[in-house]
């Protein structure tokens, strides 16, 4: 699915949060055969942040969720739709969108979440969009994070060297001038199996350990092939070439997939922002929480054309082109 967006609608506010712990690689190494040289070879990771046992996913969710509203100058009560992207929820149900809209205080708003893998915040922000911009909706909430940490098997080397947790929320509302210019979005059901949690839902499987499994070889070719394919196609679209794009925002999955991207598109290092050495893989949180780093080191600012392309489980994809108003 490819369009280009109607009404005005851009990002007013933008918040993020980490669990306070953070876990190094030699840390890693005391659970699984591995060592630091060998996980930042591999993947570019150095640390990565992981939630205390009395954390569930709407705690870390609700400080980076305050912090959006804030910057966009509301409260929870101007919020009249939430969106939490995640594969970890608090629970099946209630929803944890339905458990933050109580905290927050957001009396009038529909609530939900909704399950894409590491590509589900830049769903969400193309559902949250088109409700905005259809006025079905006045000021959305759209938050992507996860802890992957509670799905890892703390045995299994090729999976627990890559994920952390996080959380990351923006507002949503009508501008005076166009904020997203176009969205991107697939998803191939047939891969599915490179990438899932069995167990996990309705599906009987004999013996599940529901965490989560990986073919490495196969979303490795799968990320590098629709990172690149899903920009080209939302640029080619939106008349715009890679050399207009001021700063891209790939979902940071590990060092050699964003090397792979960048390198086949032809962005230039000083415009991409990595931060996985930091965080590794938060799936749904982990492009907001690039989009913050961006923010904060000067290079996304108003007037930037922010180019955010997303892959993950499903398997699917997604990228959003926007003009960064904030």
């Amino acid at each position: 699915m490819i369009g280009e967006t109607g009404n005005p609608v851009t990002i007013t506010g933008l918040g993020c949060n980490v669990p306070e712990r953070v876990l190094s690689n030699d840390e890693l190494a005391q659970f699984v055969d591995t060592s630091d040289e060998w996980i930042r070879e591999r993947t570019g990771i150095r640390q990565r942040h992981m939630a205390s046992k009395e954390e569930a996913l709407s705690d870390v969710s609700l400080p980076a969720a305050r912090r959006a509203l804030e910057q966009a100058g509301s409260d929870g009560s101007d919020i009249d739709l939430l969106i939490v992207a995640t594969v970890t929820p608090d629970m099946a149900f209630p929803s944890t969108a339905a458990i933050l809209a109580d905290r927050l205080g957001c009396t009038h708003a529909a609530a939900y979440d909704l399950a894409a893998g590491c590509t589900g915040f830049v769903y969400a922000l193309a559902q949250g969009y088109g409700m905005v911009a259809a006025g079905l909706s006045k000021r959305a909430l759209v938050v992507g994070g996860d802890l992957l940490s509670r799905i890892l098997d703390w045995d299994d080397r090729s999976t627990l060297v890559l994920f952390g947790d996080g959380a990351g929320a923006v507002v949503l509302e009508a501008a005076p001038e166009q904020g997203f210019l176009g969205f991107e979005l697939g998803a191939d059901g047939a891969g599915g199996e490179n990438l899932w949690l069995p167990g996990s839902g309705s599906r009987l499987f004999d013996d599940a350990e529901r965490y989560v499994k990986m073919n490495g070889r196969e979303v490795f070719k799968f990320a590098t092939r629709v990172l690149v394919q899903s920009a080209e196609d939302i640029m080619e679209r939106c008349g715009v070439t890679i050399d207009d794009v001021d700063v891209y925002v790939p979902h940071q999955a590990n060092v050699r997939i964003i090397d792979h991207a960048t390198k086949k598109l032809g962005v230039p290092s000083e415009k991409v922002v990595v931060n996985v050495d930091r965080y590794g893989n938060t799936s749904s949180g982990s492009i907001p929480l690039a989009l913050a780093d961006g923010v904060a080191d000067g290079r996304i600012k108003p007037g930037a054309l922010v180019l955010m392309t997303g892959m993950g489980a499903g398997l699917t994809w997604g990228s959003a082109l926007m003009r960064w108003t904030t």
